[in-house]
């Protein structure tokens, strides 16, 4: 059940009324009955999957604050063991077994894994990393251990982001269930336009652009350089208007009904640094590896080679968090070299920086600069084969087309074009310049409305990041 969908909005709706006519101590078993079904819709037995690992967080929670010392490292240990190990086997198996295939066969002989036949459960990447920050700030004490049981599933599977996040703290989260949420007409108006804003981004921007990208992208050898870069542009939008999109209608759902979950997108391409661009995009997942990766190897308040490292780590592992491919790991190793690269250059010239910075024009080249490097990284991320990242250089460097897809015309491409500019003219209104909104709900809510009716591509696309 994508939120692109009508099943969806029927669904929405059907919950939402439910939610607000109920009786407040029976709210929270409704959402939980509602996340199942949502979460069941993909495939049921990945709902089992997803119960196996509440179970043992659920009781890791409560023995994580009545034991210490080795007892306590030991209940986490477990807990962590159970939610890396899950998605070591569903996500990560048969990319081991490819590689251990390989090595064993460059020292002459031949090791495999047993086969396994598994389907990756949608969104087991979010929901692992929302489970393993709860017993984690239990077990540092910033979080009380969760006795309902029932709460502490509905905190994993909170229909509205569980499948692509937003990743949620258990301070942010747990004790919203316990809040009474009363009909807001403010509050949903703002939820609901949101929501508009998010199906808007997803099947009027996104998917419109993936038309371009998906068929060039498929068909490299036959690209022009221009097209190339084109799609490579277009691609940096699809995917942030594809996983934005998602974030704007799961936290806008999330809000229609009281709950309030944290921002996961700003304007992350009004950034003028890699640094700050991290800040901006997939905020829930860069603070995790923060706060649980980058902090626990110590930061910055290291020498200088070992911070370097640990910078290194955690975008590696933002790699691998990402896919089973090596694709996902060269990205995420792009993304790090950049930042040292970046933090090396402004440790030899910190006056220089800081005085450039000052200069508006200087402010918006380092804004292009970093949207270059964000986007030449997003070629590796789209691309799953060597062969294939080397015929995208070399044919954007040599060219070997001259022609654009055929299922593609200048009309479209001109309309794409408007789209990402008026997209980020809004953001950079909103997020930047931080101007209020102008016009009232009513317009704003029936333009997106309009605007989604007759440019949407109903295609039914499955949002990019459910993958993971």
């Amino acid at each position: 059940m994508v939120f692109n969908s009508l099943q969806f909005l029927v669904f929405f709706g059907i919950i939402t009324s439910a939610y607000f006519l109920l009786h407040p101590k029976f709210r929270w078993f409704l959402l939980l009955a509602a996340s199942c079904y949502f979460y069941m819709a993909f495939v049921p037995m990945y709902l089992g999957i997803l119960g196996f690992t509440i179970i043992i967080d659920y009781f890791a929670g409560i023995y994580l604050e009545r034991f210490q010392g080795v007892q306590k490292k030991l209940f986490l240990a477990l807990s962590l063991a159970a939610n890396i190990g899950v998605l070591a086997i569903f996500k990560y198996y048969h990319f081991i077994d490819q590689n251990i295939v390989w090595l064993s066969e460059q020292l002459g002989t031949h090791v495999q894994l047993p086969v396994l036949e598994m389907i990756l459960p949608i969104g087991l990447s979010f929901h692992t990393f929302q489970a393993m920050s709860y017993t984690i700030e239990v077990y540092r004490g910033h979080q009380k251990a969760e006795r309902n049981f029932g709460i502490y599933s509905l905190y994993v599977m909170f229909y509205p982001q569980l499948v692509a996040g937003p990743i949620e703290r258990p301070q942010n989260l747990l004790h919203q269930f316990y809040e009474v949420h009363s009909w807001d007409w403010n509050r949903v108006k703002s939820g609901l336009l949101q929501m508009a804003a998010g199906i808007f981004k997803k099947v009027v921007i996104a998917d419109r652009l993936a038309l371009l990208v998906d068929p060039t992208y498929e068909h490299l050898q036959d690209q022009s350089s221009g097209t190339l870069a084109l799609a490579a542009v277009f691609y940096s939008f699809q995917i942030y208007c594809d996983f934005s999109g998602y974030s704007d209608v799961a936290i806008g759902a999330a809000r229609v009904m009281g709950f309030k979950l944290m921002d996961n997108f700003n304007a992350p391409y009004f950034a003028k640094s890699l640094p700050e661009f991290w800040r901006r995009w997939h905020i829930s997942l860069s603070t995790w590896f923060k706060d649980y990766v980058y902090f626990s190897l110590g930061g910055n308040r290291v020498s200088v080679p070992k911070w370097y490292f640990n910078i290194m780590v955690v975008f590696v592992l933002s790699g691998i968090w990402h896919g089973a491919s090596w694709n996902f790991v060269i990205w995420g190793a792009l993304h790090g070299i950049f930042q040292v690269i970046g933090l090396s250059i402004n440790r030899v010239f910190p006056s220089l920086a800081a005085e450039a910075q000052k200069q508006v024009w200087v402010q918006w080249l380092y804004r292009l600069l970093t949207f270059i490097l964000v986007t030449f990284a997003w070629v590796f991320f789209r691309l799953k084969h060597f062969t294939e990242v080397e015929q995208f250089f070399q044919t954007l460097i040599h060219g070997s087309g001259n022609s654009l897809p055929i299922a593609i015309n200048m009309n479209e491409i001109i309309l794409s074009l408007v789209l990402i500019v008026s997209l980020s003219w809004w953001e950079y209104r909103q997020r930047i310049l931080k101007l209020a909104s102008a016009g009232t709900f009513v317009w704003q809510f029936s333009f997106l409305l309009i605007a989604i009716y007759f440019l949407g591509v109903f295609s039914l696309k499955q949002f990019i990041y459910f993958q993971f």
